[in-house]
């Protein structure tokens, strides 16, 4: 079996640097990209960001006009989303930032903010969880287990800070997933026990999962053509790495965080390919139990 570890807020405790990813990219808003004052950029932060937590199910990462990740679901994804918004709701900051991205891959908007979350996190010092290391060892160890770290950032960032935990062997990294790439004009359709073919998984009158996400789901056939061995996938969010997974018959693995909201919870939990952990050190032996 290779088991897919997500990489930032799975083996990370994301939470404990969202603060300062924050303050490196209002930084560079402020100083490089928009040219306003740094405490205006910081005031419209804290009052967008306290608007988005008062409704999430209103506010999302959005790429091509699709619904990436809701606001609430990661830490740094709380953070990407509050940019995105409050860059929006600003004609000035608009503006700035459409100059700046001209050349943009996806819309100026959601290229800044890639931008600005893969330079930053970049930056940041590894803030493993504490079980991260003995958990990679004991996949590394078993004779049947292929531990491959997952990430939308290129590996680069990954294989250095994996470098500190001194492991017995390199880890794979499956990087630069862009599981946020969103296809509107994807043509796949995925088989829902209730719905039939769909493209989008409704969790509830709030909230609806898309799945269409080329980019993710061919990195991951690619994942299962390259050998016969079956996948399992390891995260601590839904929409981005664990619903595609799940609707691929692929089971998933949901880690509880601080900011785990409880709809992602109910949605793993009562999915039969489902699994919630705990705490990251469950893992190996929640693998023993569902193999």
């Amino acid at each position: 079996m290779k088991v897919i570890i997500d990489f930032d807020g799975t083996l990370t405790a994301e939470e404990t640097q969202a603060e300062s990813l924050a303050k490196k990219s209002l930084d560079t808003l402020a100083n490089e990209i928009i040219g306003v004052a740094r405490q205006q950029l910081a005031a419209d932060y804290e009052a967008t960001q306290a608007r988005l937590l008062s409704a999430p199910h209103r506010y999302w990462w959005e790429v091509n006009g699709l619904i990436a990740s809701y606001c609430d679901e990661g830490a740094f994804i709380l953070n990407t989303t509050t940019l995105q918004v409050m860059i929006q709701d600003n004609p000035t900051y608009l503006q700035a930032v459409s100059a700046a991205f001209a050349q943009f891959e996806y819309d100026p908007v959601a290229d800044c903010t890639n931008h600005l979350f893969h330079r930053h996190t970049a930056e940041l010092p590894p803030a493993f969880k504490p079980a991260a290391r003995d958990v990679l060892l004991a996949l590394i160890a078993h004779p049947e287990r292929t531990p491959i770290i997952l990430t939308n950032s290129l590996g680069d960032k990954v294989r250095r800070h994996l470098a500190t935990l001194a492991l017995e062997g390199e880890v794979a990294v499956l990087g630069d997933t862009r599981q946020y790439d969103m296809d509107p004009d994807w043509t796949h359709h995925f088989e829902h026990p209730e719905l039939g073919e769909t493209q989008v998984w409704p969790l509830s009158e709030k909230y609806r999962v898309d799945l269409r996400r080329p980019a993710y789901y061919q990195a991951l056939i690619r994942a299962v053509e390259d050998g016969n061995q079956q996948l399992a996938v390891v995260a601590d969010t839904l929409s981005l790495p664990g619903a595609l997974p799940l609707m691929m018959g692929i089971p998933f693995y949901l880690l509880r965080t601080p900011y785990t909201p409880a709809w992602c919870i109910q949605a793993v939990d009562t999915h039969p390919l489902g699994h919630v952990l705990n705490d990251l050190a469950d893992l190996p032996a929640a693998l023993d139990d569902s193999t």
